[in-house]
C-alpha cells in the first residue's frame, strides 16, 4: 500500500496578485466596515491566504466623512494622542475628529485591526482613505467592494 504525500502550497511574493478595490463609506458603520477592510488588506478573502505573506489587496475608501457610529460612540469615544512630554496628552471626541479629519477615524480603526509587526506596517500602506467622492487612483481601475 503506497502512501500519498500532499504538500501545502504557500503563497509568496511572486505568486500573489494584488487587486484594487474601492469602498464607499456612505452610511457604513465604522467598526464593521473597517473589520472587513482589514480582512481584505490581509488577504483573508483569498483561497491561498498565508499569514506570513502580504497577499492582500489595495483598498481605496471614499466618502469617509459620511460614516456613522452606533449608539452614543460619536460623543463617548475619545481619540488620544500623546507627544511624550509632560502635559502633552490630547483627547478628542469622535464627533470633532470626524468633522475635522474624517480620514483619521478609518485609518486608526483599520490600523488597530492589523498585525503589530513589519508585515502589518507593510499591509497598512495599501490603504488609501479620502473624505470626498474623488480619488486619484482611477488609473488602477479599482473594482467596487460591497459589504
Amino acid at each position: 500500500m503506497s502512501k500519498l504525500h500532499f504538500t501545502t502550497k504557500h503563497a509568496n511574493a511572486a505568486s500573489v496578485q494584488h487587486n484594487w478595490y474601492v469602498v464607499d463609506g456612505t452610511n457604513q458603520t465604522v467598526g464593521r466596515m473597517c473589520a472587513r477592510i482589514a480582512a481584505v488588506l490581509r488577504g483573508k478573502n483569498k483561497a491561498y491566504y498565508t499569514p506570513h505573506v502580504d497577499c492582500g489587496d489595495f483598498i481605496v475608501v471614499i466618502n469617509a466623512d459620511k460614516v456613522k457610529f452606533t449608539g452614543n460612540k460619536i460623543d463617548d469615544k475619545n481619540y488620544i494622542n500623546f507627544s511624550g512630554y509632560p502635559g502633552g496628552k490630547r483627547e478628542e471626541t469622535a464627533r470633532s475628529l470626524l468633522s475635522r479629519r474624517p480620514e483619521v477615524v478609518i485609518e486608526r480603526a483599520v490600523k488597530g485591526m492589523l498585525p503589530k509587526n513589519r508585515l502589518g506596517r507593510k499591509i497598512y500602506k495599501k490603504l488609501f482613505v479620502y473624505a470626498g467622492a474623488e480619488h486619484p487612483h482611477i488609473a488602477q481601475q479599482p473594482k467596487e467592494l460591497k459589504f
